[in-house]
């Protein structure tokens, strides 16, 4: 059986407050309401809280999105520059014990099923994805356990990918533990949102735009112990950087003041 949306708390308390899962000291454990708020912010960034959200493809690019993290979903031998996450989920959903969708679970390779945006639009009222939102925002708590696990994992992609790795990792933990749970949250957040930041293929003009690349901002910038102010400030000029950069038919400047907000919230 999954999760309710009413268990969400239970199970992601139970994963930020392990060590196990961080195997790190150095990372801070987040008390039950700490936990509620960091898995809510998410929901909110990502949908505004509406279940309608829960299955959405978005204006201008070749893919649905799905669930509180928003999940990229490609089609079966669809190639995008977008690191794509949505069967991992459902690989994670397998791993847990829950039971996916009947059309779901059958799908070949897991992979979306529908040719463009036109067809998932006359499908999104249909039983099977009305099914889908239900299912989605039953199992939130997963949802936000998977979200987490990426960001504990990211810390040795990110020294791995990095020329500087010691200092990235001063930057990481520096933010982990800055007006907890702020800075845990920054870091779930901006790594649900866009990325590690390794993948060769998230770039434009060769510059990324992940959480790599906002730690690198930071450690070029003069330290004057306001740490999410930096971190924040850091992701604005990353995005920005990122709409600069971005192909003109993407039309990415129609993004730029939710990104922002988006990244304000980082400060309490």
């Amino acid at each position: 059986m999954y999760k309710s949306a009413g268990t969400l708390l239970a199970a992601l308390v139970l994963l930020v407050m392990s060590a196990q899962v961080w195997g790190d000291e150095r990372i801070p454990a987040l008390s039950a309401s700490q936990a509620d708020w960091v898995a809510d912010q998410i929901f909110q960034n990502e949908c505004n809280r509406q279940l309608s959200c829960l299955t959405s493809w978005n204006v201008g690019e070749d893919f649905p999105s799905l669930g509180i993290g928003h999940f990229i979903w490609y089609r079966q031998g669809q190639q995008e520059r977008f690191v794509e996450s949505f069967p991992d989920l459902l690989g994670y959903y397998v791993a847990r014990g829950v039971d996916l969708p009947e059309w779901i679970a059958g799908l070949p390779g897991w992979a979306s099923p529908w040719p463009d945006r036109d067809a998932f639009l006359a499908d999104i009222d249909s039983p099977r994805m009305q099914a889908l939102r239900v299912f989605l925002n039953e199992t939130r708590g997963i949802q936000a356990e998977f979200i987490v696990r990426r960001m504990a994992r990211s810390l040795s992609a990110l020294m791995a990918a990095s020329d500087q790795p010691d200092v990235i990792a001063d930057k990481f933990y520096r933010v982990a533990n800055s007006e907890v749970p702020h800075g845990m949250y920054a870091l779930i957040d901006y790594v649900n949102f866009k990325g590690e930041g390794t993948a060769v293929s998230e770039r434009y003009q060769g510059q990324g735009w992940g959480l790599l690349q906002v730690l690198e901002t930071m450690s070029a910038t003069v330290d004057d112990g306001k740490v999410l102010e930096q971190f924040a400030g850091a992701a604005q000029q990353v995005l920005a950087r990122r709409i600069a950069n971005a192909p003109t038919e993407r039309g990415e400047e129609r993004w730029r003041r939710g990104w922002t907000n988006r990244t304000l919230t980082y400060v309490p």
